[in-house]
């Protein structure tokens, strides 16, 4: 029996489907389709985090991970919001 563990992030639906890319070490090394009905309600939505257990290629325990989706959530915000105030180059600074 083979049995691995890893980090589903909810991609996104379609229609009734729900697509999660599966991460282990970071890296992004599968994807997954499930049917919406079965996620866990708090995490019927994209960039939800979930624990994914696979045995022999079968979804065995599927939770829902609330505090790594804000973690999440906030990373990707700090980081926009750093892109968002950088400085003009200095091709920006001589057209005025």
């Amino acid at each position: 029996m083979s049995i691995k563990k890893f980090t589903g992030v909810i991609d996104r639906f379609e229609e009734d489907l729900a697509v999660i890319l599966l991460e282990a070490d970071g890296d992004v090394v599968d994807e997954i389709i499930l049917d919406r009905s079965e996620l866990p309600d708090e995490a019927a939505h994209p960039d939800a985090i979930l624990k994914v257990t696979l045995t022999d290629g079968e979804v065995t325990e599927l939770s829902y991970d609330p505090a790594e989706t804000t973690d999440r959530k906030e990373r990707a915000q700090s980081r926009f919001d750093r892109l968002a105030e950088r400085p003009p180059s200095d091709d920006e600074d001589e057209s005025q």
